[in-house]
């Protein structure tokens, strides 16, 4: 199903400034939907510049509630443009993985709650359809309420209530519960330190025995697995082969990315790589390699190693 938005009428001499003020205002939340409905930060920045476009062009005389008007033709828009991405995504050079956020220097993200926001959740929602990951996103992350959702769908609330019980469903068991961020952190900064030394035994004992691998490199990363790396002891080979080579003169920063601990390799200055791990009580199921420097710009360097530190 695609989406109509609405284009509308010039607003005539009404005041720019008051429009581009009540924009701004509810930018980082328009940002929000479009990022967690596309998985990337581009293309989100994109989408809300056309939002705005639209806005200034928009007769907003007949526009009762701004935000609610802004928020629907984000949705709108982001329907259609997740139709789109889905297709591109089918000819991706291999795994392809949502573009990283710096949480830690939070650009915009604007979102009242953190959910829908972590990598995990996002390449699970990758499975809904568009309508299905809308209602999703703007119940569990913004919490609108269903009746709403349904006016910026087009649906009934009881088939709203359907597709965020489904969608629930779906992500909750797609992952095992995870750990806490403090215990992430620990298991993060030991997987990097076993992977920097090429520890055979020690990698093997932080993964849970079907951990898997991605590594995005976009087909513009020379190495860069084509395809997922499945099981404990073959993703420990493979890491410890190329730990010599691949860690070679790399300073690694700490920072947070999607609102969990990330770790940031740089080399000669320049960031290369965002590692993140997602973990359960079993271990490391998941190690997640963003390498495509296409999808690192909304990510800060790191300025020279880091210590991790303890965030609330």
């Amino acid at each position: 199903m695609t989406e109509t938005v609405p284009t509308g009428e010039p607003g005539g001499p009404d005041d720019l400034e008051q429009a581009a003020a009540v924009f701004n205002g509810v930018r980082p939340r328009l940002f929000g939907i479009a990022y967690r409905m596309l998985g990337s930060a581009a293309e989100a920045e994109d989408l809300v510049q056309d939002v705005w476009l639209r806005w200034q062009s928009y007769d907003r005389s007949t526009v009762d509630s701004p935000a609610g008007f802004l928020a629907t033709v984000t949705t709108r828009l982001a329907i259609n443009a997740a139709q789109s991405a889905r297709v591109r995504r089918e000819t991706y050079i291999g795994p392809w993985l949502p573009e990283p956020v710096d949480t830690g220097a939070d650009p915009y993200l604007g979102a009242e709650r953190g959910e829908a926001l972590e990598v995990a959740v996002l390449m699970l929602l990758e499975r809904l359809s568009p309508t299905e990951r809308a209602a999703y996103v703007l119940r569990e992350a913004f919490d609108y309420p269903y009746q709403r959702i349904a006016e910026i769908v087009r649906l009934n609330e009881t088939a709203v209530r359907q597709l965020v019980s489904r969608a629930r469903k779906r992500v909750l068991a797609g992952r095992r519960r995870p750990v806490t961020t403090d215990e992430q952190r620990r298991l993060l900064k030991a997987f990097v330190a076993a992977a920097r030394s090429g520890d055979l035994t020690a990698l093997e004992e932080l993964f849970t025995a079907d951990v898997v691998s991605y590594s995005d490199g976009g087909g513009a990363v020379r190495g860069a697995a084509r395809f997922p790396v499945v099981g404990a002891t073959r993703l420990a080979k493979v890491i410890k082969a190329f730990s010599g080579r691949f860690w070679d003169g790399v300073d690694v920063g700490w920072g947070s990315t999607n609102g969990r601990p990330s770790a940031l390799l740089s080399r000669d200055g320049q960031l290369f790589a965002v590692i993140t791990v997602n973990a359960s009580d079993q271990g490391i199921d998941q190690v997640l390699w963003m390498l495509n420097p296409a999808k690192l710009t909304a990510v800060s360097p790191p300025h020279g190693p880091l210590p991790l530190q303890s965030r609330s």
